[in-house]
Formats: C-alpha cells, structure tokens, sequence
C-alpha cells in the first residue's frame, strides 16, 4: 500500500466513480482500477461495490476512509517539515474562523512570525466545520475557533469572548435591520431578547459581510465589537446605547504533540486577555 493509492481511493469516493476518478487525477480508467486492487490486495478487504451508477463502500471501505484522509494530510504536513528550507526550524500551520481574523488571527500570526522568525507559517480561513475537520484530521497545528476541542489530540485556551453589539449607519432606518448569524446560543438568546419584534429579509452567515453590506446599503446589524469599532471612530457607524448585549466564545485550540515542541507557545499566547484554562 502506498500514498498513490489512498489518493486515487479517497478520490473515487469524493467523485463517486472510478470514470470521474480517472478525470481527476489524469489517469487512465485501468490504473485507477489496478491501484484499487492493489489497495484491496494489501487490506484483504473488498473497500468498494462498483455499479454503473457509480461506487460506493463496503463497511471495510468506511473504515478505511475515516482513517484514509488523516494519513495523506500528514504525510504532506511531515513532508512540508522535512523539506523546510535551511534555517528554518519548524513550521506552524494557522487556522482561523473568517470572522477572527480582523484584529485577532492576523495579530497572533503576526506575534508567531515576529518572535519565531525560524518557522515557517501556513495560513488558511474557513468554516466552523472547515476548521474542525483541520484539526481533527491533524492537518492544523494551532486554531483560533467558535468551536471547542472535539479530540483527545487537542487541547484549549478559553479567550475573552467576542462582544456581540447593535450597531448602525447613520443614513440607516430601524427597518434595515439585518441578521447576522453569530452561533446557537446567540441566536437562541437573540430569539428571547426579541421575540418577534425585529423581523429581516436579509441574513448573513458571517459578520464580515454583513458588516461590508450595512456599510455600503445602509442599515444596522448585531455584529462584534472588535470588527467594528474601528468604524465607530471614524463615525460611519454608530453603536446603540440601549440594545442587548450577547457574548460569543473564542477558544485557541492547539494539537497537544506540535504544542509540546512550541517553546514560544507561552510567549505569544500571554499577550491575548484569557479566560480559565480548558483541561
């Protein structure tokens, strides 16, 4: 069994035929068969029941891909670190949820790059789910996340939450108000708070766009405090003294075993406002 042939398996999954498979990794139809087999010979396992409709896995086949995925992404991060250019250290790979990277993600991959000028940084925003299936999979180091640790590999530091507040345009009218999505618990608590009194055709999955959207169309929106304030100060938006206040929990996930190699983590992470520690 080698990596090839994980690749070309874990491809046949994701496009659901050996025919689509085949397109994908630019090879032909008979070398995407002949790795299958190859792979099947080495587990004794039938991994897959092919059809015209497509294929789709045996129960040795949905135990291979829960482990399939992992293996491949840390050969690629194993193999980053052995092929790290000379001088350099070790690497970090950085995720970070798309509405923490304002003011929080670019300052902690600033203070890495700053105090740990021998490693090598990886960056990439995503979803709650994105950055879950990251640090699951081990392909993320170090995470600044909504979402709390969800494997034995990792552990938490608990931050000052995010201060979710009304916010609004001064050509805005309270009927342009808008939703934006902050979580279960923001909206469970955002559904008590209001209980039918705002009511909006317009939502938004993160506060980034909603916050660019009220800021061009006019309007106001519960969004964090930290994104912004900086337009507070310029006077583009204005912040409502009277409305409720919701928090949202940031936490910094880390993989226990990258951590144990960080003699900077301490450094870095002393600067960020935290709550207790999460064991």
């Amino acid at each position: 069994m080698n990596l090839q042939e994980l690749r070309t398996f874990l491809t046949i999954v994701e496009t659901g035929s050996l025919v689509r498979a085949s397109e994908v990794l630019n090879v032909t139809q008979s070398t995407v068969t002949a790795r299958l087999k190859t792979l099947e010979d080495a587990l004794g396992q039938t991994l897959l029941i092919r059809s015209k409709s497509g294929a789709t896995l045996t129960a040795a086949g949905q135990r291979l891909f829960r482990y399939a995925d992992t293996i491949t992404e840390l050969w690629q991060q194993a193999r980053q670190e052995v092929s790290l250019p000379a001088g350099m250290a070790g690497v970090c790979n950085l995720v970070c949820d798309h509405d923490l990277w304002p003011h929080l993600g670019d300052t902690l991959f600033r203070q890495i790059k700053d105090t740990v000028p021998d490693f090598a940084l990886t960056v990439w925003l995503g979803s709650q789910a994105d950055i879950a299936a990251w640090l699951d999979s081990g392909k993320a180091d170090l995470a600044l996340t909504y979402g709390s640790a969800t494997s034995a590999r990792q552990d938490q530091i608990a931050l000052s939450p995010d201060q979710i507040k009304l916010f609004e345009t001064p050509h805005g009218i309270a009927s342009d108000y808008v939703f934006v999505e902050a979580g279960t618990v923001f909206g469970r608590d955002h559904a008590a708070a209001f209980p039918g009194d705002i009511g909006t055709r317009i939502s938004f999955g993160n506060a980034k766009t909603g916050l660019d959207y009220i800021l061009r169309e006019g309007g106001s929106a519960y969004l964090p405090e930290r994104l912004a304030m900086p337009f507070v100060a310029s006077g583009t938006l204005t912040l409502s003294a009277d409305a409720p206040i919701f928090q949202r929990d940031i936490h910094l996930s880390f993989n226990k075993a990258a951590r144990c190699k960080w003699d900077w983590f301490d450094r870095v992470t002393a600067s960020f406002p935290q709550k207790n520690r999460i064991e």
